[in-house]
């Protein structure tokens, strides 16, 4: 089995954003602008809280996908690269969740 990752996944995002957006449903969400692109994102997110709170493993699933997907329009839309977000991240793991949270005034 082939190990999809989300390395892949940006690439298909940033391919799929130079098509038209008659063949491209990224290029179509793209064309709607970061606004509407962030308002799908936020509809992602809460169906997959409701799927983990309704304890729906398979929908879990399915929609934490979709949340991933737009969630990379959303940083193409914005020239965010994923690479970026993992540096972020990478930061972050250098101290404790609470203390990260703390210096960040959250």
């Amino acid at each position: 089995m082939t190990k999809f990752t989300l390395s892949e996944l940006e690439a298909r995002v940033h391919e799929r954003a130079k098509a038209s957006a008659g063949e491209s449903y990224t290029r179509s969400l793209i064309d709607k602008g970061v606004a509407h692109c962030a308002k799908k994102l936020g509809e992602e997110a809460f169906e997959t809280a409701m799927a983990a709170v309704q304890e729906d493993k398979p929908r879990l699933i399915a929609e934490a996908a979709d949340l991933l997907y737009h969630l990379l329009v959303v940083l193409e839309a914005r020239g965010v690269k994923l690479a970026e977000v993992e540096a972020e991240l990478d930061k972050r793991t250098a101290q404790s969740g609470h203390a990260e949270k703390a210096a960040r005034g959250a």
